[in-house]
């Protein structure tokens, strides 16, 4: 797919400041804020009632903040920069008698696109996910992991700049997930800015380049995926090597897992430390890993510390 990135120098493709909504009595989103960069994959998560989606539809303009500030390329949501954005609701919804290189035409043409540019569009991203040989069935004919992608491929059919995806995996086999998320990252070489919610925080690991996570509606962690499963390591490394390791100093216990010898640290040595003992050793490593959290560890863990 060619590229046809529309950013401006230095502009944001969207910047939310303290936004907050209730329905009645409940507040369902309490001062969220940040920001979203061309060329980044944004994780937004947290489990299923979170506020999540309430997020997602304020900054489509779909709800109303009670207050702060919702900026998308720059300045506030208007209909004109609608067409720059693709977003995959969670709730799904295609014309099921309407047959699949038509619904991707038709959509692409209500945001825009040119007929000819449209039908060269869908030919092409029926061929990415080979669902070409099913471009004349009707939507209602397909397997619902079919569906999912063909619903994938009606909000980036218009070539958006933001894509903004709430649930995208959920429905889809380890295949499809697989290729759904290849294509995410090859839109994000292209310089998209891109939204993924979820509460699946597994799929989002290999993906993310920072996160908002939330609970109840409000912020629990926000950063760079990198630097918080840093931050909230386990203070233990992975080896595995072929010879014997003997006594460490700092090290204060160990752990056989198959292969890999776990290694507990003392709290004062680092992992660096521990490296250059066993490289100074001249022992055999084939692999020195320092043990981090999954997502969804760390979410439990920062759930509990704040009740």
């Amino acid at each position: 797919m060619d590229a046809m990135n529309q950013f401006e120098k230095n502009e944001k493709a969207v910047e939310l400041s303290h936004i907050y909504k209730s329905f009645g009595e409940k507040q369902v989103v309490g001062d969220v804020s940040f920001t979203l960069e061309p060329g980044e994959v944004f994780g937004l998560v947290g489990p299923n009632g979170a506020g999540k989606t309430t997020t997602i539809r304020m900054l489509m303009d779909i709800l109303k903040p009670d207050s702060g500030e919702i900026m998308v390329f720059g300045k506030p949501l208007e209909e004109g920069t609608k067409n720059r954005i693709g977003y995959l609701p969670e709730e799904r919804g295609l014309y099921q008698k309407m047959r699949v290189s038509d619904s991707l035409v038709y959509l692409a043409s209500l945001k825009g696109v040119r007929a000819k540019v449209a039908i060269e569009r869908a030919e092409e991203l029926l061929k990415m996910v080979d669902m070409l040989p099913h471009k004349s069935k009707k939507i209602g004919e397909l397997s619902r992991g079919m569906g999912q992608l063909i619903q994938f491929l009606v909000t980036i059919a218009h070539d958006p700049d933001l894509i903004i995806l709430d649930e995208p995996f959920a429905g889809l086999d380890p295949v499809n997930r697989r290729l759904l998320k290849d294509i995410i990252l090859e839109l994000k070489g292209q310089g998209k800015a891109i939204i993924l919610s979820t509460h699946m925080m597994n799929e989002v690991e290999e993906m993310c380049d920072r996160i908002l996570m939330i609970a109840e509606g409000r912020v629990v962690l926000y950063g760079e995926l990198a630097e918080i499963k840093w931050r909230y390591r386990n203070n233990s490394v992975f080896v595995e090597c072929d010879g014997a390791i003997d006594e460490l100093e700092g090290v204060v216990g160990r752990k056989e897992h198959g292969k890999l010898l776990e290694l507990f640290l003392d709290g004062k040595t680092s992992p660096q430390r521990v490296l250059e003992e066993l490289v100074a050793r001249n022992l055999p490593l084939s692999r020195f890993e320092v043990s981090t959290p999954s997502l969804e560890e760390i979410f439990i863990q920062v759930v509990k510390k704040g009740q």
